[in-house]
């Protein structure tokens, strides 16, 4: 079996593949894969004017910019979605799971279809079936290093007011990529590496209204991108920012609830960081 040069480097000339990547971070991580020199990328969104438009603007004689209109709740819109890429592109050497959602709410003021169920669909279940979807290729093809970064969330770590649907959805983001590393490291498949990025809030529009924690302030989104993108190319396989994040995921760990939620109340205003969240209108 052959295996992957080592010198081979993950972007340039790779396919590429960005959910939820019309604006905000996917659209940071379109322009960073488009400069690095990527033979292709694949913006996939429901805005499909506005991924249409900045397919536009990178599409250049060195990468191939295409856009593609894809619900990524829909898992027969996903599949048809990979197929058409792999048709018009080929398959992907680097995936990004970036599409995402948030319900800033109270758990029983949520929505049983358009909130709770839409959320896990979105952030949860799409990251695993377009996963599903083009791995097996990934693994077959040791001509290049190739990458997957999922988007979770330091909300993920641990538990906050008014974001219990969306805390579970990342949870579950963070269990499933850091087992799939796993899996692939163990099964022979090194070359596949999986990153799990774990920001606190960044301002994307996405979390307008919160509020950073003390000595957690609110990520500019190119800070954030810069910061996972990088984790992605060395093969990190979790990468938390700010360092706040590992400090609090620390602190909860060896203290007992009782105590941790006096501190994350009343010192870190952990719990209290959405009380003011709108989100993006």
């Amino acid at each position: 079996m052959s295996r992957t040069p080592q010198n081979t480097p993950v972007i340039p000339g790779s396919v590429v593949l960005i959910t939820g990547a019309a604006r905000g971070m996917g659209e940071l991580y379109a322009r960073r894969a488009a400069k690095e020199g990527a033979g292709a990328i694949a913006l996939w969104d429901v805005d499909e004017d506005r991924a249409t438009a900045l397919a536009a603007e990178l599409d250049g004689p060195r990468t191939r910019v295409r856009a593609f209109a894809v619900d990524v709740s829909d898992r027969a819109a996903v599949r048809a979605a990979v197929q058409r890429t792999v048709d018009e592109l080929g398959d992907p050497d680097v995936l990004v799971n970036n599409a995402g959602i948030v319900r800033g709410a109270l758990f029983w003021e949520h929505d049983p279809e358009r909130d709770i169920e839409l959320t896990m669909r979105i952030n949860t279940l799409a990251p695993m079936w377009l996963t599903r979807e083009v791995l097996p290729a990934m693994m077959a093809d040791r001509s290049r290093p190739k990458r997957i970064l999922n988007i979770a969330s330091a909300a993920g770590t641990l538990a906050n007011p008014r974001m219990s649907v969306y805390a579970a959805s990342k949870w579950a983001m963070i269990g499933w990529s850091d087992s799939l590393r796993l899996e692939l490291a163990r099964d022979g498949h090194g070359h596949v590496a999986v990153t799990t990025f774990c920001p606190s809030y960044i301002s994307t529009g996405m979390f307008a209204g919160a509020r950073g924690p003390l000595l957690t302030p609110i990520m500019t989104p190119t800070r954030a991108a810069r910061a996972a993108w990088e984790g992605m190319i060395a093969g990190r396989p979790i990468v938390s920012k700010p360092w706040t994040v590992k400090l609090a995921m620390a602190l909860r760990g060896i203290l007992p609830t009782r105590a941790w939620d006096v501190i994350a109340d009343r010192v870190f205003h952990v719990y209290s960081s959405m009380d003011r969240f709108t989100g993006r209108r």
